[in-house]
């Protein structure tokens, strides 16, 4: 059960990111499609071919989406790769950036409150229900989840209230739930 890291991972995305033979980390790569006011783009790591104007990545690593950029460095061997193919046709080894990114993710999950096993066990069991409830007796699911809704709001708008009255720091809350200041900054704006 971690929903609330999940609900608040959009801090937490996650990439395989590039650098070019300058070191430098390239903008989004744009695609010629003719006229027309849109021009589809891209970031993703097998944009960077080469093909076509576009740049060329001499290193994969991990990022993340709230700014990380892992320090191991995967460079390219484009000898070993068919210069024809798309790079996402390739047989890249990506194992590492994504296992950088993972780790990445752990320690923002160590970071995170954790919340008591009892608490744990109670919401896991809530969920359990619920979930029956929403094949076998959907109107009794939707009213649990409306009281549900009453109960998530009251308590959150409390618990927001009490962090504010007790000056504790944005950057504080946003490690306890495992997400970006911004992000954590919206949540508890939502409850007030």
């Amino acid at each position: 059960m971690d929903r609330a890291l999940k609900a608040l991972g959009t801090a937490h995305v996650g990439a395989v990111g590039v650098l070019l033979d300058d070191g430098s980390e390239p903008g989004p790569v744009y695609f010629d499609v003719g006229s027309g006011p849109n021009m589809p783009s891209s970031a993703e790591w097998h944009a960077y071919d080469g093909r076509r104007g576009r740049p060329r990545a001499a290193v994969l690593r991990g990022s993340c989406s709230c700014g990380w950029r892992g320090a191991a460095e995967y460079p390219r061997d484009w000898s070993a790769l068919p210069g024809d193919e798309p790079l996402y046709e390739a047989d890249v080894d990506l194992s590492g950036p994504i296992a950088d990114y993972e780790a990445h993710l752990s320690v923002i999950r160590d970071g995170a409150v954790p919340l008591p096993a009892e608490l744990t066990a109670l919401l896991t069991e809530l969920v359990r229900q619920l979930d029956v409830l929403a094949t076998k007796e959907p109107l009794v699911a939707l009213k649990a989840l409306a009281d549900l809704r009453y109960v998530i709001a009251q308590t959150g708008q409390d618990a927001a209230y009490e962090l504010g009255d007790s000056g504790v720091p944005l950057k504080v809350v946003a490690t306890a739930l495992g997400t970006s200041e911004s992000a954590a900054r919206t949540y508890l704006n939502d409850y007030l």
